[in-house]
């Protein structure tokens, strides 16, 4: 990436709310954001180069977070990663760990645990 080309964090969640609301919080602390609604949408129109971090919701429609990240990670990206669910199940939490997750996070995710992880992959 070229010098002064801005590295975004992605957030790809299927609920309308949470993915509005995660995109609003850290584009007011200044953070760069690209919403995407859900797993293809993403594939289709995220640059992968500018991402510098990935929030991810773990239950989506035809494709799950995980199903996405384990794609990813075959492509060779190795992008920081917080796992969004609902429930999260020993089983999503080791795939999570397998797949080099960085943090697996029940929602609703507190703000303070947002803001951590967007300010250590933005650094």
């Amino acid at each position: 990436m070229a010098a002064g080309e801005t590295r975004v964090i992605a957030v790809v969640d299927d609920d309308d709310g949470v993915r509005d609301s995660l995109a609003f919080l850290l584009t007011v602390a200044g953070h760069k954001v690209a919403a995407y609604a859900s797993a293809a949408e993403f594939l289709e129109r995220c640059d992968l180069n500018h991402v510098a971090g990935l929030i991810l919701d773990h239950h989506m429609p035809q494709q799950t977070g995980l199903e996405l990240l384990a794609r990813l990670r075959g492509d060779g990206r190795n992008v920081p990663v917080l796992l969004l669910t609902g429930s999260p199940s020993p089983d999503i939490v080791a795939r999570a760990g397998m797949l080099g997750v960085d943090q697996v996070v029940e929602k609703p995710m507190s703000d303070a645990g947002l803001m951590e992880f967007a300010e250590r992959v933005a650094a």
